[in-house]
């Protein structure tokens, strides 16, 4: 262990922050979308199995290459092998760009934590009240800062004592609150026929097409890509069981999207809501659900601080990636590193939520010539990072780790040279040279033949 780099003080706390990594607003919001649109119980059956093969096995990729180097995740590539440093640098640019933009949602959902205690008091319908917001140029940017300096400000108190500390109260509070606002979507009058929808195993609506989004958000649930998990996994001491750990940390995370789509399932059957999913849903169809519920407001106002919390302990680990390569590789202290990055970041946050509306240009898209367009910056934004970036950095972390620096030395560090028990190492291995590399590159190409129109 590199002493003169912080490092976490317990198990248990990396644990929790690097399951909070992975545990977002795609997970409460984005899979419940998901699952309806894929059939129910059978779509949640084949996620599961998904993420508990190709998705813990990739999250090990990363996990074994933090920990051997015990460095940021540039330093980590450019320590085993320099010819693939541009994986770390991939990692840490997609992070920074992802995190321009995530802060801008999480700003929007701290505005309807102020609404709900406020007294939730949408004047002129739903839509009407997000749209007047979102188009608004100063106050989304307002919220926008509130939300990236209290990431930073966590970041810059160090690993044990600010992200640690604020990922075992975030993350127990964050089931607590899942566990309330699951016990009152159950016990609405009509969630009954969400229940049954849950647990309707129709094994032949599964297409192709679905067996693809499930894939895809399991890559994009976990994380997988952006150096996260091996930034954290750097500050781990040797004695850890790194298997055991993907495994705990992939289970949480899928927990939550199980729960997520208990509570949101039911209470969409409950009120009659077409379930659809991200900021549509999220700002527009939610408020109106819990405005037929009994003690909605409160409710309401519990689902927002909710996702506060998912959204701020994601936001956490991206901005620790950051911080740590500039940080350590620039040698500035945290504080310094995270003001900088934090200051240059505002700059695209900015763009992406003047694109939501406020921009004059909002909507328009431009027509070169018949057949081929180009989107708005917020859209361009989040196609890079989703369809791009991201994969790619999950399908060069499983080349490298299988192929480059090779599975037998991955294997070494995990087991630490057979001191710690690995049964599975024949199969992991078999997945991250040959299945994963695949399947990744299936869903690349799908999501972007899908989503990027030529």
């Amino acid at each position: 262990m590199n002493k003169t780099r912080g490092q976490w003080s317990s198990n248990i706390g990396f644990i929790f922050a690097t399951a909070g990594s992975a545990i977002g607003l795609g997970n409460i919001w984005k899979f419940p979308g998901k699952v309806g649109m894929g059939g129910g119980g059978a779509f949640m059956v084949i996620y599961f199995a998904i993420v508990f093969t190709v998705g813990i096995s990739i999250m090990l990729t990363e996990l074994v290459v933090g920990r051997k180097t015990q460095k940021n995740a540039v330093e980590a590539f450019n320590d085993l092998n320099p010819k693939w440093k541009f994986t770390g640098i991939l990692g840490v640019l997609s992070a920074f760009i992802v995190l321009s933009y995530y802060c801008v949602i999480g700003g929007y959902v701290l505005k309807y934590v102020v609404t709900y205690i406020a007294g939730a008091n949408f004047s002129g319908g739903y839509e009407q009240y997000f749209n007047s917001f979102v188009t608004n140029p100063i106050t989304p940017i307002i919220y926008l800062i509130l939300f990236m300096a209290l990431t930073s400000f966590i970041v810059t108190c160090g690993i044990s004592g600010g992200i640690e500390k604020a990922n075992k109260l975030l993350m127990p509070t964050l089931f607590i609150l899942l566990f309330i606002l699951l016990i009152r979507s159950l016990t609405i009058k009509g969630a009954s026929e969400g229940i049954s929808f849950l647990f309707t195993f129709d094994f032949g609506k599964i297409t192709p097409n679905i067996l693809l989004t499930a894939l895809g958000q399991a890559l994009f649930s976990l994380s997988i890509g952006l150096g996260t998990a091996c930034t954290y996994a750097s500050y781990l001491g040797k004695k850890e069981n790194l298997a055991k750990n993907a495994g705990v940390i992939c289970t949480l995370d899928t927990f939550v999207a199980f729960l997520s789509a208990f509570i949101i399932i039911p209470a969409v059957f409950a009120t009659g809501t077409p379930l659809t999913s991200g900021n549509s849903f999220a700002f527009i169809a939610l408020p109106g659900i819990f405005d037929k519920m009994p003690a909605g407001t409160f409710f309401g106002g519990l689902f927002y601080i909710l996702l506060t919390f998912a959204a701020l302990t994601s936001s956490i680990s991206l901005m620790e990636t950051i911080v740590a390569y500039v940080s350590e590789n620039m040698k500035m202290s945290r504080k310094k590193a995270a003001v900088i990055i934090s200051s240059s970041m505002l700059f695209l946050g900015i763009l992406y939520s003047l694109s939501q509306g406020a921009l004059p240009l909002h909507g328009i898209w431009y027509t070169v010539r018949d057949g081929i367009t180009f989107p708005t910056f917020g859209v361009m934004m989040e196609h890079i990072t989703d369809y791009i970036m991201i994969p790619l950095g999950g399908l060069f972390f499983c080349v490298f780790v299988g192929w480059i620096w090779g599975s037998k030395n991955a294997i070494d560090e995990i087991t630490q040279n057979g001191t710690i028990k690995f049964r599975l190492q024949k199969i992991w291995s078999f997945t991250i040279k040959y299945i994963a590399p695949i399947l990744i590159a299936i869903v690349m190409i799908m999501e972007f033949a899908g989503n990027i129109k030529f």
